[in-house]
Order: C-alpha cells, then sequence, then structure tokens
C-alpha cells in the first residue's frame, strides 16, 4: 500500500527541487500509474501539475515535449507522428489501455529509466535530449547510462529529421509490459539501433548497413540479455535477432 504522509504543489521549480533534496523518499508524483502500485511511505509527494508543461511545442527545427505530456498525447499527436513515422505511436499504442495512457505522463516514463520502458526505446530511435532543471540539457543516451540524480525533469527535445525508422516490440499479451523492444533509425550507410527490456536499461549500438540477416546476427552477439520471470536470456536473445529483422523490414517500408 502507497501512504503519503504529506502532498505539496510547489510555487516555484526552486522550492520543489529543494524538497525533493531535503529527504531521498520525497517523491515527484506525475500519473502516478505506477507508483500507486508500490508498497512504501512517502514522506512528501511533490505535485509539479502547475510548474511543468503539458503541451507538445514545434518549431522548424524540432519538438518540445513537456514532462507532464501524457502517453495518449504523445501517441496522438499528428504532426510528431508524421515526422517520427509514427514510431511514437507504435511504442505506446498497446501499453494497457486508453485510460492508462491518458493519465501516464512521458516525464515519468523517461525519469523512471525503466528496463522494459516503450517509451525510451522508441525516443532513443529519436536521437532525444532531456532537459533537467538543474541538469540542464542532456543526450537521452547519456541520461538512460547514467546514475540516479535527484533532479527534476522537465522537458523532453526531438530534432526534426527526415530520416527511416521503426519500432518493434514483443509482449505475451497485448497490454502486457514489453519482453523485449527494439527501435532502429537508417542514417545514411549506419543503422542506429536501440534495444531494450533485455531486461536491462536500453542500449544503443551502430551498425553498417548490410543485407538484413547479417544486421540481426551481428545486433544479437553485441546486445547482452538476461533472464528473468518474463523470459530466459536465450529466448530473449533469439529475440533480438527476430525483431531486429521486422524492424528493418518495416523501416524499409517507411523510407
Amino acid at each position: 500500500m502507497l501512504n503519503i504522509q504529506q502532498f505539496v504543489q510547489p510555487k516555484s521549480l526552486q522550492e520543489a527541487y529543494e524538497l525533493l533534496q531535503k529527504n531521498r523518499n520525497n517523491q515527484i508524483i506525475a500519473g502516478m500509474l505506477w507508483l500507486k502500485m508500490e508498497d512504501r511511505s512517502i514522506p512528501t509527494a511533490i505535485d509539479l501539475q502547475h510548474l511543468v508543461s503539458d503541451q507538445i511545442e514545434e518549431s522548424d527545427d524540432r519538438f518540445i515535449i513537456g514532462a507532464n505530456v501524457t502517453l495518449r498525447m504523445f501517441e496522438t499527436h499528428p504532426a510528431l507522428n508524421q515526422w517520427m513515422h509514427h514510431v511514437c505511436r507504435d511504442s505506446v499504442k498497446d501499453i494497457v489501455g486508453v485510460q492508462f495512457r491518458n493519465l501516464a505522463t512521458v516525464g515519468g516514463s523517461v525519469y523512471a529509466r525503466f528496463g522494459f520502458s516503450d517509451v525510451i526505446c522508441a525516443l532513443l530511435a529519436c536521437d532525444a535530449t532531456i532537459i533537467l532543471y538543474k541538469g540542464g540539457e542532456m543526450p537521452l543516451e547519456e541520461f538512460v547510462q547514467s546514475p540516479y540524480q535527484r533532479d527534476i525533469l522537465t522537458h523532453i527535445v526531438i530534432p526534426k529529421q527526415s530520416l527511416p525508422r521503426s519500432f518493434v516490440c514483443m509482449r505475451k499479451s497485448a497490454t502486457d509490459i514489453s519482453t523485449l523492444n527494439l527501435s532502429v533509425v537508417k542514417k545514411k550507410e549506419q543503422y542506429q539501433f536501440a534495444v531494450g527490456g533485455r531486461p536491462q536499461k536500453a542500449i544503443c549500438i551502430q551498425l553498417p548497413v548490410e543485407e538484413d540477416t547479417i544486421v540481426a546476427k551481428k545486433l544479437r552477439s553485441l546486445v547482452p540479455c538476461e533472464g528473468n520471470m518474463r523470459a530466459s536470456k536465450e529466448y530473449r536473445e533469439a529475440l533480438v535477432e527476430a525483431l531486429c529483422r521486422k524492424a528493418l523490414k518495416k523501416l524499409e517500408e517507411t523510407a
């Protein structure tokens, strides 16, 4: 059972940041979809609803996604999906259900850095960067692999790049957590892959453009996998190869 002792709506990001540092058990809350499933006590729950944007802004060269943007907005935004070849839509459309996606936020999905995160895997194929209140802007890939830091995620930035890309995943059932997910973007003579649900955090790997079967075997040899209650190490290794071939085929269709 989740026990919140104090609920606070700070008047500024600085106040929110100071509350976050005051106690390591204090917690920023967003959609609370994953948080409410935990069994722990939170001394102070910090609500950023009025401090962090819930809009997707478009400029000539990029999209700026507020951390409070819901997964449903991420899924259905026309311009964003047109530029990203519907990678955004494909990465979240099977996450539980529409009611869940209307509450869960992109910022919460990214900041938690879950190994199974479909959102992170998709954003890695978009060369996304994130903006932290104190840490500033940094590549998402660097953030995902960095040690945990008590900061506030305010925005996710996606550059506009007219590049073919795709996202695929494997679930045991339609609304289950991904057993393995994979995204790919083609940049001239190089593929950039992101593989998550290994079950560790997603990693990025670059490979030269070759025949699909050769690329898939190379990727399988380079992606470290482990087993857990959802799948064995060997099964995930086989999935890397199978999903790679599927993603490359899908990528060529979008190109």
